[in-house]
């Protein structure tokens, strides 16, 4: 009896993204190995890149409020805020190259604890600066560094509700939470939600550069801030696996190339059955 021929391939196979395939590389440059530590996705890839720009900025903002006269309600708003943002980087760092579903439930805790501990800081250092301007009779949100740091914060929160409906109510991510094909189409917008966030947060720092505090007292140049955080961006965008970001099409798309290849195979199937008889 003839062996069995293999199936054909199904065009457009080829270039179908695998979901270890990042925005820049090859597949599996920035994915996590089933053995490997979840602590190395923090500098796995590009990454190192990204935290050698998170230390960066953490090193200009912090040597600039310690080596200048501090102010109890003002000095630790840009400490708390700086060490914010470098946790929500961690946050993003740390899930960006897991694949596997074990590697996944293992990032999202770690992912969802070290969001909540930045909220903490961010939200410590909002309450202290804007202590500071009630008790002067300063004016609120009368800067782009402000509105932008509002709106970004707000927009965090709303996000990390959204991750843990997702994550924690079954009306969300369905029966089979995390896991489920309704929180897999949900996980998509929060990663985009997220990448914006981030975003958002850089434009709020060095936005600051430009308040009255930082050119009368802390002095720090733009294109330093600027130099930094194009190192996270770096780092961070060549990580992002194109797949997990699909909105359009992408469901469909797989289900119409599953269904050309059940029929392929069937027929194949088929024709082997004819042959042995």
């Amino acid at each position: 009896m003839p062996a069995p021929e293999s199936p054909p391939p199904v065009a457009g196979d080829a270039q179908a993204p695998a979901e270890s395939e990042p925005l820049l590389g090859r597949p599996g440059d920035a994915t996590q190995k089933p053995d490997a530590s979840i602590i190395r996705n923090l500098w796995l890839g590009t990454g190192w890149l990204a935290q050698a720009g998170a230390f960066l900025l953490l090193a200009i903002i912090w040597a600039s409020v310690f080596m200048h006269p501090t102010l109890p309600l003002v000095s630790p708003h840009p400490i708390f805020q700086s060490l914010g943002v470098f946790v929500v980087l961690q946050a993003i760092l740390l899930l960006q190259p897991t694949t596997t579903p074990a590697a996944k439930a293992t990032g999202r805790r770690g992912h969802a604890l070290l969001h909540l501990l930045s909220f903490l800081l961010l939200l410590a250092g909002t309450a202290i600066i804007e202590t500071h301007k009630t008790r002067q009779h300063l004016a609120h949100f009368h800067s782009a560094h402000a509105c932008l740091g509002a709106g970004t914060l707000a927009l965090l929160l709303a996000q990390y509700l959204f991750g843990l409906a997702i994550y924690l109510v079954p009306c969300f991510a369905g029966a089979d939470s995390p896991h489920g094909v309704r929180a897999r189409a949900l996980w998509k917008y929060h990663r985009m939600v997220g990448y914006a966030a981030l975003g958002l947060l850089l434009a709020t720092v060095a936005a600051a550069v430009e308040t009255d505090y930082s050119k009368a007292v802390l002095r720090i140049r733009l294109w330093s801030v600027l130099v930094a955080e194009g190192l996270i961006v770096a780092g961070v965008v060549p990580r992002v696996h194109m797949r997990k970001m699909r909105v359009w099409g992408g469901g469909g798309q797989g289900q119409g190339q599953g269904q050309v290849q059940g029929q392929v195979q069937g027929q194949v199937q088929g024709q082997v059955q004819g042959q042995g008889r």
